[in-house]
């Protein structure tokens, strides 16, 4: 019973403090704010429900909190101190100021969260697709903090330029291109129209046959490798099995005396009209 009537004081104690306190909270669209008094932690809905930011809060009731105003960048960067940075790279923003985004060095999150993953974030300002950002993970959620100065402008140029070329993931390359950064772009591009990746590649394989005077018919997906209906420009068809990494031949569809591997798709069609 004295236990009992302990705790009953202890939660009044804690309600008489609670609506004379204010207190900084990260607020997304449609959120909750939580904070914590005298040991009891309290979530409230924000007033208006609407706001999407960083926020001073005044308890209404057990349940509601009003914005008393906006937090300033000082207060904002004291509050995130206190939780590990990471650094990622963003995708694409999912609603919001909260954007989709994926970790800059795998290995590092790894041992930080114990899991690699694309990862949401909140109350993304300044920052755009492809930029490396500095973010904060607070057990359960992740926060934007800054733009990462210190990485090279020139990776999200070549990378928005690729967006604007169409290049598939596939046939990305430049200097400094990491897995990472190859995970980004496919999350990005996924959600672009144009980038659906049976589009990508049947482009992918008319444009190898074109460039070697062929064309293509048809294709099918068989795992690691396409099977490809195509024609000669004289109009023989053939059907060759074509690797879906460097677009080797696996299978030209006619004797090659086992050099097969030796040609891909491209140089294929020479070979085959020298048979014909």
């Amino acid at each position: 019973m004295t236990n009992i009537r302990k705790l009953i004081n202890q939660i009044a104690i804690a309600e008489s403090e609670l609506y004379t306190t204010q207190f900084l909270a990260p607020c997304v669209k449609g959120g909750r704010v939580r904070t914590k008094v005298t040991g009891m932690v309290y979530t409230f809905i924000p007033k208006p429900n609407k706001f999407e930011g960083w926020g001073i809060f005044q308890p209404m009731d057990t349940k509601t909190a009003k914005v008393v105003e906006e937090a300033d960048l000082p207060q904002i960067a004291e509050y995130l101190q206190h939780f590990p940075q990471i650094r990622l790279r963003l995708a694409h923003q999912l609603q919001g100021k909260t954007w989709l985004a994926y970790p800059v060095n795998e290995v590092d999150v790894r041992q930080r969260l114990q899991v690699v993953k694309p990862i949401a974030v909140h109350l993304v300002t300044e920052a755009g697709v492809f930029e490396q950002i500095i973010a904060r993970w607070n057990g359960q959620s992740c926060w934007f903090e800054d733009i990462d100065r210190r990485t090279d402008p020139i990776i999200v140029e070549t990378l928005q330029s690729a967006v604007k070329q169409l290049i598939p993931v596939e046939e990305l390359k430049f200097k400094d291109l990491t897995p990472e950064i190859r995970t980004v772009y496919e999350l990005a591009t996924k959600r672009i129209e144009g980038f659906d990746q049976t589009k990508q590649d049947e482009k992918r394989l008319k444009k190898a046959l074109q460039m070697g005077g062929g064309e293509l018919n048809q294709f099918h997906d068989r795992g690691d490798y396409w099977t490809v209906d195509w024609t000669t420009a004289d109009g023989v068809r053939h059907s060759s099995a074509i690797a879906k990494t460097d677009l080797t031949v696996i299978s030209s569809g006619i004797c090659l005396s086992g050099r097969d591997r030796d040609f891909d798709l491209q140089s294929l069609v020479a070979v085959m009209e020298q048979q014909e």
